[in-house]
């Protein structure tokens, strides 16, 4: 019988509401970011640390396998199970900043950014500093004992690591801050304690381990356990503390860590070494060291080939003719200007003798920053998204000594070659001597398969020859568990092996994790992916769009929704039609219904997915006739449907809100959810009709956007001036006041009653109406503007970014609106009318509310600006993120926004703020509805503030 087989009814006598069988919740969690794949046969997801305990215990009882999992951005297979898979991602993302920034306390499940974003007003940080960093939670980095590109070994997880709570497979739970956790481990697992430190003895006097361990260990090292331990620290608990720093979820749960902290460096400087040969580059590496440089990071030739191809690729790379060529993104740092001087000042002659090829200069200029480290993190983003379809994309790390790095990357490019892996390219942390390589492989093929055998073996050979590591940053995992053997001799490979024993000796924490006999085993439950939508089939499983997502912890995330596609395609492949049958049904609403598609996903994901195309797609396909015939003729009549809704709002907003509520219910329980709306006592009256404005001298077109007509503003908090609690007037109006005062002239087009950016058919998958509607705006919009001699501003975000979509599509079939610019409001206020306005009624305090489209628009910060202008008290919460009220979908699924806006909320209503703002009519009724308190647009609050005296 196979383990998975075994596993199956084990799961059912759990009998634990934290555990989940369904198809949809196995196979979503069954991806990471590796390129293996394990289909678990439950998914627990605790809510606590007893939660954990009971679940350890009850696994150990009925000799049931167990694998934690966090952000699953993992790429070496740590993190899958076919037995039970423990998601400590949810509820353990707890975070407890200490000593004034000094030190942090956080659980597993919170992500590098969220902690580093908690410290930031203490001028701190984590050590480590992965490149996954929005994704990736403090359990992986823990279990990984992850560094990163600027942090070393001085700043890794093992060396910033102070206390940990770790629970043992056994459920005993010792914290090792406590001053008694030596004594206290000691009794509760006596053969534990004598074990570790009979093995210490065992190391320590054995000279060729202790050669072994100090060589090994005087780089970045992940392969295997951290051996290291018994020669660093005399106390068991010490030693099993930094034993499961690295241990990959083998030995036990980290439930909370104590982290020591370090000094950010905002002043930074930036600059490229462009190399003739990869020799010169790194021959230059010691002398760039010593230089006191915070980063250098390698791009070899191919990666300069594929730099080029960025379209805001700096002309030092643009314009080279790549041969040989070597770049070295280098980096100095300091705690202010005067420090950074020096830096600069002190490495210039360094610099200056170098020979390069092509001028050399440091920048602090933040946008020529980012469009140098654009380069480096493009690289990853350009090969993985240009990848054949059904390929997988491997990204792999090895360390050597630095010596060494030269001709062991001049080696690894013939081994691409030899093996013909087109595409692929090296690059990393030069000053570590730790590189990563790319390659895309397709594991359905048993030739590609040999191919990828036969590099694997010529790529250890390489490597340990060198007196390097495997495994450098991303942790052992499958991929190179039946290697660690051979990097370090039988001696401490028993060594590792007593420590499972010896901790896990059922071996029921991550089986076939970091220790592996079986010499093939990393080849074994490879990933394949089967073709999927054109809109994601590029997706590599990376996780990185987890985080920003409003759905994340009430249905699935766009990595889910996507990897759910490629599973109904596998099912059907194999010609199991149940299966995909399920997944299809219960996809429905956990896949469709509940994304917000918001794309807030693409902001985070390296190769700029927005899964919102590709559940739109979806909507399109299975839109009901019905309902795709009555929003077609709305399209034609939407001056009256949005008259009439508004008119709706407002009986509504007249009878008591249980007989509104009670009306939508039963329509909803006719027509469904997905249909009716519900009526919630937070939405207003309706508002006013849009009219037609003609300005001779205009230096703009107005397009208020329709929901002011559906949705009326918010009553104006008590006591504001010309408010007193009363009714507000509304985004469009404070615009027109504000332009006005401002001496700015608008044109608003004449039949602006009939038009609409569009989003409610393209969000809701109505092809006909959308088409009608877009063809109707753009040609108002096309002569309203002159041809797109005037720009056209919207006071929606949403819709801003609505009608830009509507452009982009339209020119997919010719070029007649490639000229019309739309603005947003607030960024035209902001570049046009800010300026030229008093502030006479400063506003105490705000909370502010950006929004998912004023994120993708690019207006943030002049969002921040306004705001700033009419108060000195701005608070954006940590835990912000996107409403998910998403026009009507939180209507119609408030569940939904209840999820993404519950952790924001409370931490606005932690205090009381004089003003609640953001820039979207619909995005201010879901965080009024999560908060309780009113909130309005950005300008009606702007246009109250400048009111002139008197």
């Amino acid at each position: 019988m196979t383990a998975t087989a075994a596993a199956a009814p084990l799961i059912d006598q759990l009998n634990l509401d934290t555990v989940s069988t369904r198809d949809l919740d196995r196979r979503a969690m069954a991806h990471d970011a590796s390129h293996y794949l394990l289909i678990p046969q439950g998914v627990a997801t605790p809510r606590n640390a007893d939660d954990v305990g009971q679940l350890l215990r009850r696994s150990r009882e009925l000799n049931l396998p167990a694998t934690f999992r966090s952000g699953g951005t993992s790429l070496s297979g740590q993190a899958l199970s076919d037995s039970l898979l423990i998601n400590t991602r949810q509820h353990f993302r707890g975070i407890e900043v200490l000593d004034g920034g000094a030190r942090v306390r956080v659980q597993p499940g919170a992500t590098i950014r969220s902690v580093n974003a908690r410290l930031a007003a203490f001028g701190r940080k984590l050590g480590p500093d992965p490149a996954s960093e929005i994704a990736c939670t403090v359990g992986g980095v823990i279990a990984n004992n992850s560094s990163g590109m600027a942090c070393g070994m001085e700043f890794n997880t093992y060396r910033t690591l102070e206390s940990m709570v770790l629970v043992l497979p056994s459920g005993t739970v010792i914290d090792t801050a406590d001053a008694d956790a030596d004594a206290r481990l000691r009794e509760l697992e006596p053969e534990l304690h004598e074990g570790l430190l009979r093995l210490r003895r065992r190391v320590a006097g054995n000279a060729e381990s202790v050669r072994t361990i100090t060589s090994l260990f005087s780089m970045k090292n992940t392969m295997g356990y951290g051996v290291n331990s018994f020669l660093d620290y005399e106390r068991a608990v010490d030693i099993l503390m930094h034993l499961m720093i690295g241990s990959e979820g083998t030995l036990g749960f980290v439930a909370e860590a104590v982290f020591r902290t370090v000094e950010v460096k905002p002043a930074v400087a930036t600059g490229l070494l462009v190399f003739n040969t990869l020799a010169a580059a790194t021959a230059a590496l010691p002398e760039l060291v010593a230089s006191g440089l915070a980063t250098i990071e390698l791009m070899d030739a191919a990666a300069l080939k594929v730099a080029q191809l960025a379209a805001d690729a700096p002309a030092a790379i643009r314009s080279l003719p790549v041969e040989g060529h070597t770049a070295l993104l280098v980096e100095h740092q300091g705690a202010d200007a005067a420090e950074l001087t020096g830096k600069r000042h002190n490495s210039q002659p360094l610099f200056a003798s170098l020979d390069l090829a092509s001028p050399f200069a440091l920048t602090t200029d933040p946008k020529d920053r980012a469009a140098l480290w654009h380069v480096r993190k493009g690289l990853y983003t350009t090969v993985a998204g240009a990848r054949p379809s059904g390929t997988n994309a491997l990204l792999e790390d090895i360390v050597v000594p630095v010596p060494a790095l030269a001709d062991t990357c001049g080696e690894l490019t013939r081994l691409f070659a030899e093996h013909r892996y087109e595409d692929s390219v090296i690059f990393g942390h030069a000053k570590d001597g730790n590189v990563h390589f790319m390659l895309n492989e397709r594991f359905d093929d048993p030739a590609q398969l040999l191919r990828y055998q036969a590099f694997t073996d010529d790529m250890v050979d390489l490597v340990l020859g060198a007196g390097g590591s495997l495994k450098a940053e991303h942790g052992t995992g499958r991929i190179m568990a039946p290697f660690v053997r051979r990097q370090y001799g039988d001696e401490l490979y028993e060594v590792m092996q007593e420590i499972k024993g010896l901790i896990d000796p059922a071996n029921l924490l991550n089986p076939g994790v970091l220790l592996a006999e079986e010499p093939l085993s990393y080849v074994q439950n490879l990933k394949v992916a089967p073709t999927v939508e054109e809109e994601v089939d590029r997706c590599v499983e990376c996780g990185y769009c987890e985080p920003v997502c409003p759905s994340k912890d009430i249905t699935l995330t766009p990595r889910q929704r996507i990897v759910l596609r490629r599973e109904m395609a596998a099912a059907e492949l194999r010609g199991d039609d149940a299966l995909a049958a399920r997944l299809r049904k219960d996809y429905e609403y956990d896949g469709v219904q509940t994304c917000a598609a918001d794309g807030m996903c693409v902001t985070a994901c390296p190769v700029l997915i927005n899964t919102g195309d590709l559940v739109r797609r979806l909507r399109k396909e299975n839109a009901n006739a019905v309902a795709e015939a009555g929003w077609s003729a709305a399209a034609d009549h939407w001056g009256a449907v949005t008259s009439g809704g508004g008119v709706a709002l407002t009986v509504a907003k007249a009878m008591p809100a249980p007989l509104a509520k009670a009306a939508t219910a039963v329509g909803r329980a006719l027509l469904g959810a997905e249909t009716v709306p519900a009526y919630d006592a937070v939405l207003p009256g309706g508002g006013s009709r849009r009219r037609p404005r003609r300005d001779p001298d205009s230096v703009a077109v107005f397009f208020p956007a329709c929901i002011g007509t559906m949705f009326g503003p918010a009553d104006t908090p008590g006591g504001a001036e010309g408010g007193a609690g009363g009714p507000a007037k509304g985004s469009a109006q404070a615009f027109l006041e504000l332009c006005e005062r401002a001496g700015v002239g608008l044109t608003v087009p004449d039949d602006i009653g009939s038009l609409c950016c569009g989003t409610p058919w393209k969000s809701k998958g109505f092809a006909q109406g959308y088409a009608a509607m877009s063809a109707k705006v753009l040609d108002g919009l096309y002569e309203a503007s002159g041809q797109g001699r005037l720009p056209v501003v919207c006071d929606a975000a949403s819709c801003t970014e609505g009608l830009e979509t509507m452009k982009r599509l339209a020119a997919e079939g010719g070029e007649r609106y490639a000229g019309l610019r739309f603005v947003d409001s607030v960024e035209f206020v902001h570049q046009h009318v800010l300026g030229q306005l008093t502030v006479t009624a400063p506003v105490g305090s705000m909370a502010l509310h950006p929004t998912c489209s004023s994120t993708q628009l690019g207006t943030n910060g002049a969002l921040m600006d306004i705001a700033r202008a009419v108060t000195g008290d701005v608070f954006v919460p940590l835990n912000w993120g996107c409403c998910a009220f998403a026009g009507d979908r939180g209507l119609l699924h408030p569940e939904l926004t209840d999820s993404a806006t519950d952790k924001q909320a409370r931490e606005i209503n932690e205090r009381e703020f004089d003003a609640y703002a953001s820039t979207n009519r619909t995005c201010e009724l879901g965080m009024s509805k999560a908060t309780g308190h009113s909130y309005r647009h950005l300008l009606e609050i702007l246009e109250e503030a400048t009111r002139p005296e008197g």
